[in-house]
């Protein structure tokens, strides 16, 4: 399924397969990982093993080329489509609060990836 209406991202989104951990904020011990499938100042969409409501807040942690330690954050699902049936679905998450050296870090990433296209 792909998007049609109008471009609502506020900042460049680079494809880019970075990996991911994440879990539902409040289940300490149900952690996933994954990887994404884009990444931008803004958000991320990851493949995840499940669906998520929209609006559930998710803990993540983020490997980045120009970081030697994960990024942590978190995110709020925007969606969750089911690609294969009951094996994989698209996740896209809004970063809520992201403190400025993390978002140095993810616009150095950002920047960097959408020169080498």
């Amino acid at each position: 399924m792909t998007y049609a209406g109008p471009e609502r991202r506020k900042s460049s989104r680079i494809k880019g397969r970075f990996i991911v951990s994440y879990r539902i904020l409040d289940e300490a011990d149900n952690i996933d990982i994954t990887q994404t499938k884009n990444l931008c100042l803004g958000g991320m969409l990851l493949t995840t093993n499940r669906r998520f409501e929209r609006g559930t807040t998710l803990a993540v942690e983020i490997r980045l080329p120009f970081e030697r330690n994960p990024i942590m954050m978190m995110g709020r699902v925007v969606d969750s489509v089911e690609i294969t049936k009951d094996l994989i679905y698209d996740t896209r998450l809004q970063f809520l609060a992201v403190d400025e050296n993390h978002r140095s870090i993810l616009n150095k990433t950002v920047e960097y990836y959408s020169s080498q296209t």
